[in-house]
């Protein structure tokens, strides 16, 4: 059954799958049920084991399984390639987003890097192993997930399939390979992340009275300040990891008001701590308040909601030898092989919690990713293709 690689990421890109990011919105352009539609087609054509496992409402996971040469339940090694369906959202593209363009040795459109492109170079490598049937070949299991991009939920759901101990994963996986653009260098090691709202309260006037009210962005001000010397005396200075630097914390977003003619009420920041491995993301998040409310006036009237995203770092150590495992196979098809460490995130540690090694390798570079004009160079592509189809072997 052969796949062509370029036509098929082609094929992903025309197909949207934005991430609402947590905005309530509508449109035809988002969620991943097109591209989780395109994928059970491919996979009935390949005559092989998949299933469809819903985790929201439009937002399936789908997996498809390769058997190898000895069963699972034989002892039989499986390895899971995971990458994930959905898109950041196209607010200032300037290219078209939908219609892929191949030139100068690249492939042009919304998720060409993150992360279509990593998903057609495992489904060609999948492909690839199912025509060979390669001696001493693991099973190999393809998931493709959805909401990685924001929630991280798809990921964190797979585990869900091993552990009703169903017919499809009898078992957790020997190892995880996670796509992301890594430009074929071998991630062992991220940080985690802790995000959450704060708000300051105030007292709505008419602003020809400003005195008679207060001021809530005012207020907000004086904790957007604390928070960034917070981040620069204390977070900075917390810990230095050889592979990931230091902690950091940032304040991203931030609303206020109704009208210009309105003394604000309220206000709201949102707030984001990136975590090293010996970090604890829940207590990270209880240090920020904590310090923010020793340094704050007293009349300054104001709260801090739980966090509505932790995600966990992935941890260096417990996936080595799994890391030279592909750094081989990514060496011998022509990529640096390096394991390096990266400050972004991952669905990788939903599979590393639960005990299984797990890297995070890829085509691409993260610098075009998420951009107004991202592309994947075709040459790191076909290298990717053969990597993926390496670690299948013995």
């Amino acid at each position: 059954m052969p796949l062509d690689l370029i036509e098929t990421l082609c094929d992903l890109v025309r197909l949207p799958s934005v991430n609402p990011m947590g905005r309530a919105v509508q449109g035809d352009i988002y969620y991943e049920h097109r591209v989780t539609d395109y994928l059970q087609q491919l996979f009935q054509q390949w005559g092989l084991p998949w299933v469809r496992q819903p985790v929201a409402p439009g937002r399936d996971n789908i997996l498809v399984r390769l058997d190898g040469e000895t069963p699972v339940a034989e002892g039989g090694r499986m390895l899971m390639f995971e990458v994930h369906q959905d898109t950041v959202p196209v607010e200032g593209m300037t290219i078209e987003p939908w219609n892929p363009e191949v030139r100068q040795g690249r492939v042009y459109g919304r998720g060409a890097c993150d992360v279509k492109g990593g998903m057609a170079c495992m489904l060609a490598a999948v492909a690839r192993l199912a025509d060979e049937r390669p001696p001493g070949m693991a099973t190999v299991v393809l998931a493709c997930t959805v909401d990685e991009e924001y929630g991280f939920t798809g990921a964190r759901s797979v585990g869900q399939l091993w552990q009703s101990e169903g017919d499809f994963l009898p078992r957790a996986p020997d190892a995880v390979v996670v796509s992301e653009p890594t430009e074929l260098d071998v991630v062992v090691a991220h940080k985690g992340v802790v995000r959450w709202r704060c708000h300051t309260l105030g007292r709505a006037v008419h602003s020809s009275q400003p005195e008679a009210g207060h001021n809530a962005i005012y207020d907000m001000a004086r904790v957007v300040t604390l928070l960034e010397h917070y981040a620069r005396d204390t977070v900075a200075r917390i810990a230095e990891d050889p592979l990931l630097g230091r902690p950091a914390l940032s304040v991203g977003l931030i609303h206020g008001g109704i009208s210009v003619n309105v003394v604000p009420d309220r206000c709201t920041i949102e707030i984001d701590r990136r975590t090293l491995p010996d970090e604890d993301e829940r207590q990270a998040w209880q240090q920020a308040i904590e310090a923010i409310g020793r340094e704050l006036p007293s009349h300054v009237r104001w709260e801090a909601d739980p966090p509505h995203q932790v995600i966990g770092s992935l941890q260096s150590g417990p996936n080595r030898q799994v890391a030279e495992h592909v750094s081989r196979a990514a060496r011998a098809a022509g990529g640096s092989g390096r394991c390096v460490g990266v400050p972004y995130g991952t669905d990788a540690p939903a599979f590393a919690s639960a005990g299984i090694p797990t890297v995070v390798f890829g085509p691409g570079s993260i610098a075009q990713a998420h951009t107004v004009d991202e592309w994947i160079e075709i040459q790191q592509m076909h290298a990717a293709v053969e990597s993926y189809y390496r670690l299948a072997l013995p």
